[in-house]
């Protein structure tokens, strides 16, 4: 099973401009509003267009097919109406996998040629309690045998999802998700095939209400790389262009098919583990060639690749954060006598052993905070970084299902969760640049405004030494 971690994050340069806190509180009531009366208009037009089944989810995703749109274009509807405060862009329509990338082309509305069509999610109509476990759905549904093979394989997973100790979510890829892998891919070890399956599994309930208002969500695979004991390795939940997705390339194509211990979502792909955070930096260098350019010349590419932590937030700033800072620090930072001030800038952006998701805190110690559910709220934290005494400021504003990241006040997380084997990359919208202290207490930090070479250096010089580096 070849399958390239680029999935992972081919979408990960859409960017979601995050509008102020001030306007965030209108349009999650709106949006509220909005989305209240989408599902039970979708509810209801389910329960007449879909006859019963024995099993809900061959129900579900047999569906597909009657019903091409309403849910995908309804949810569309309600996220882009505020299009004013997101302007969003996707730059990467598809993402590709392996050597064979798969087909995201339009619906269509005849009889799925494999398996169920694609037009995403979609609910099961409702006929009474649930009398099936998630794993007796999965098992007897036509549509994911695939997966109850894989699962069945495994006795430890056929227990814990027969059993009655959670109420667990699964997001089931159908039998087509499965067709995407090249037929020539090596069959994958024993451990990493519990890992895939894991890594679709949540110990928490997320029926489909919950997952729209989520940001990330925690899973089974307990991830060693995030904490001194193994923290749940977590799935980030985008509404993209596409549709509901995980990771930014999964698509939720049904939702709501509940069991006796649980509810299971359909999807179009398999989620893959992922890589770790300099791996998904490489993968996009038309977002990131200058921070890794610069993580390479000063040496910090090694250091971080060899450096054992529990855990990690990178605030990344994109080419376009590097061009904001002008031509003339630019080309100051990259000559010989600027890079002892470029590697205590991006040691500035690196927080080890502690991982800062939007909706989750996770400590090196293995603790973990700051979940907001589905209320609103306020978390701040100071974050140490690699730059000697120096933290970041965040602050995090939650309003219904938008979030808003803001470091040193100033800048604004524009692309959140890119969730990583050894934790998580944060896309900054500038470069962050050390505060400048004004005695005492206070300090000043910087906001965008022009700076001249000389105040970049004295901003950073307190932490630049000559040993530090070999010119």
């Amino acid at each position: 099973m070849k399958l390239s971690p680029i999935l992972h994050f081919a979408a990960l340069s859409a960017a979601l401009v995050i509008p102020d806190e001030e306007v965030l509180s209108e349009i999650a009531t709106e949006s509220r509003k909005i989305g209240s009366s989408i599902y039970k208009e979708i509810e209801s037009s389910f329960s007449d267009a879909v006859e019963s089944s024995k099993n809900a989810l061959d129900t579900a995703l047999a569906s597909l097919s009657h019903t091409t749109s309403s849910f995908n274009d309804k949810v569309h509807d309600t996220a882009y109406d505020v299009d004013a405060w997101f302007n969003s862009h996707l730059p990467f329509e598809d993402f590709g996998g392996g050597e064979h990338p798969p087909h995201h082309g339009p619906p269509h509305d005849g009889p799925p040629h494999h398996g169920p069509p694609h037009h995403g999610p979609h609910h099961p109509p409702h006929h009474g309690k649930p009398n099936m476990t998630v794993y007796q759905l999965i098992a007897e549904s036509k549509y994911t045998t695939k997966l109850a093979k894989l699962i069945n394989d495994d006795e430890d997973l056929v227990r814990l999802l027969n059993g009655t100790t959670a109420n667990f979510t699964v997001f089931a890829p159908t039998d087509h998700a499965f067709e995407k892998i090249p037929e020539h891919a090596p069959k994958p070890s024993k451990e990493m095939i519990r890992k895939l399956l894991s890594y679709h599994i949540s110990p928490d309930f997320y029926p489909a209400r919950r997952v729209l208002k989520t940001h990330t969500i925690p899973t089974i695979l307990g991830e060693p790389s995030l904490g001194k004991k193994p923290m749940p390795q977590r799935l980030a939940v985008k509404l993209t262009l596409r549709g509901l997705t995980l990771n930014y390339y999964a698509r939720v194509v049904a939702v709501d098919i509940f069991g006796t211990n649980g509810v299971i979502h359909g999807l179009d792909d398999i989620i893959i583990p992922p890589p770790k955070t300099l791996e998904i930096i490489d993968l996009f260098p038309t977002e990131f060639s200058t921070l890794e350019l610069g993580l390479g010349k000063t040496g910090l590419l090694d250091t971080l690749n060899t450096t054992a932590h529990a855990g990690g937030t990178f605030f990344a700033p994109s080419n376009f954060a590097f061009r904001k800072l002008g031509p003339k620090i630019n080309a100051f930072l990259f000559s010989k006598y600027g890079l002892k001030y470029l590697k205590g800038l991006l040691e500035y952006h690196v927080v080890v052993n502690q991982t800062l998701y939007s909706d989750a805190f996770y400590k090196g110690t293995g603790e973990e905070s700051m979940d907001h559910h589905d209320g609103n709220g306020y978390f701040h934290v100071d974050l140490p970084t690699l730059l000697d005494d120096r933290s970041l400021s965040v602050d995090v504003a939650r309003y219904g299902p938008f979030i808003s990241i803001k470091v040193n006040g100033f800048s604004r997380v524009t692309v959140q969760d890119g969730v990583a084997k050894d934790g998580v990359i944060q896309v900054v919208s500038d470069v962050l640049i050390p505060p400048k202290k004004l005695g005492g207490a206070q300090v000043e930090y910087w906001t965008g405004e022009e700076m001249s070479v000389e105040e970049f250096m004295e901003r950073l010089e307190p932490f630049v030494q000559d040993d530090r580096m070999d010119l």
